[in-house]
């Protein structure tokens, strides 16, 4: 049996998926019915040495760009397995011939596959076998594009040619020593993965494999493109903290010799079952003597609250273990207009969701962000639907909570950004099951270390 730990969060201000550059941040919040978030513990077996690759946060490495940052493009090839074949020659030729004689580095080769088509959430969960990191990313907006021009539709990966991975809370630092494996130069080289909200709180036990961040580049990558795939591999190296090419290309190899080449499509539904508990965190009790307290904190005479997140989490076993990845699959039903992503450390529980939030999105300097906010559900019928619609955007209730959380993002962007313009500053955005508020914000970052203060500099208040 599996166990399920749900992430519910209500009146939530902020959002809960940033994309900057080559960076993607997974954050654990959601809002009402429209994101949902899981913390899986799947029955995955111990992986003894499975964590076994470079830690770009560990003291002591250089704060400089690593000396080589390069993308190998093979000749394409009809399937999955021909691509898997073509990269594991590739590597062995470059090991036999080294090429890279650099301290530091980060390389990666990448084979297009132009006829077997193969959706990424089926290669994952083709490597259900390998008892490696794992990450998957969907897009909301398929506006990222490979060499010859095809969109990104989503990615799988496996191992982690580096990791970034501290106790401590996320620093500038910390975003340097990811930075600096990463290029406008190589686009596809990407990192992925969370950061805590409060990083000063308790850590309850099935976070702690997360740290109080953790990032990977994977190993392996399969890239489901519009019109195709690509099968890559990623090996990154630097002498200043013990991990040398030699050992990046060891490591490599090793992955890949446990790689399937032979992809199943499983099916996207989760198998019969029924709970055999549910536990709510906090209780019932606990929750209303924390709604009561926040209304009480907010009708005080000049309150600094407005508005407040309030949060529960529901642990839930059932008596059938679901895969992770059918999970999110069966998430489906909400994938129009959202992101879904995994993220899965050695010997840790699978962290999955599915939401249409977007906290930030970075091009250059050019920043947009998004205000959500106020909900109501689809009408069955496009007049009812319309109702509604006109309902929500004349509640003054909503109009009021809508106005905090838009107001909130324009002041994060005013601190670290040029004139912020809104447009549109109110209108309705419709998902599958329900319909938001929704504004959009633009502005220009004054510099570009600014990025960082636009995710992490946001006061929370927990009861």
């Amino acid at each position: 049996m599996g166990t399920l730990t749900i992430l519910l969060k209500h009146s939530s201000t902020y959002k809960s998926l940033t994309k900057c550059t080559n960076i993607f941040l997974l954050f654990p919040l959601s809002k009402k019915q429209h994101s949902i978030y899981s913390l899986h513990f799947h029955q995955r077996p111990l992986c003894h040495g499975c964590s076994l690759s470079m830690n770009g946060c560990r003291k002591g490495h250089s704060r400089e760009p690593v000396g080589t940052i390069k993308t190998q493009t093979l000749e394409p090839v009809a399937t999955t397995s021909m691509a898997l074949y073509s990269l594991k020659m590739a590597i062995s030729k470059m090991k036999s011939e080294p090429q890279f004689r650099s301290s530091s580095g980060i390389v990666r080769l990448q084979v297009s596959i132009e006829e077997e088509e193969v959706e990424a959430i089926d290669w994952l969960h083709s490597q259900n076998h390998l008892l490696l990191p794992r990450c998957f990313f969907s897009g909301r907006e398929h506006n990222s594009f490979d060499s010859n021009g095809r969109s990104l539709v989503s990615i799988a990966g496996v191992g982690s040619a580096v990791f970034f991975c501290q106790p401590h809370p996320f620093s500038y630092w910390d975003w340097v020593s990811i930075r600096r494996f990463l290029s406008e130069s190589c686009p596809l080289i990407r990192a992925y993965g969370a950061i805590r909200f409060d990083a000063k709180a308790k850590l309850s036990v099935e976070w702690l494999p997360f740290g109080s961040f953790y990032f990977m580049i994977p190993q392996v990558e399969f890239n489901e493109l519009e019109g195709g795939s690509m099968l890559t591999t990623t090996m990154a190296w630097d002498n200043t903290i013990s991990w040398s090419w030699e050992d990046a290309i060891n490591a490599l190899q090793d992955t890949l010799s446990k790689v399937s080449a032979s992809i199943v499509r499983f099916p996207k539904q989760a198998p019969p079952t029924l709970i055999l508990s549910s536990h709510d965190i906090p209780s019932k009790i606990d929750w209303d003597i924390a709604v009561n307290r926040a209304l009480e904190m907010i009708k005080k005479n000049n309150s600094l609250l407005t508005k407040v997140v309030l949060a529960r989490s529901t642990k839930v076993v059932p008596t059938t273990n679901i895969d992770p990845l059918t999970w999110l699959a069966c998430l489906t039903v909400e994938s129009e207009n959202a992101y879904q992503f995994l993220l899965q450390p050695p010997n840790a529980p699978a962290f999955i969701g599915n939401t249409p939030e977007q906290l930030f999105h970075r091009k250059w300097l050019h920043i947009t962000s998004e205000a959500l906010a106020g909900t109501r559900a689809r009408g069955v019928s496009i007049a009812l639907d319309r109702q509604i619609e006109l309902d929500l955007l004349t509640s003054p209730k909503d109009d009021i909570e809508f106005t905090i959380v838009r107001d909130t993002i324009r002041r994060k962007l005013e601190g670290v950004c040029e004139k912020v313009v809104i447009k549109p500053k109110k209108m309705i955005r419709k998902l599958p099951r329900i319909q938001h508020l929704f504004a959009q914000l633009a502005s220009r970052l004054r510099s570009e270390e600014d990025e960082r203060f636009v995710g992490f500099q946001q006061k929370r208040h927990n009861f």
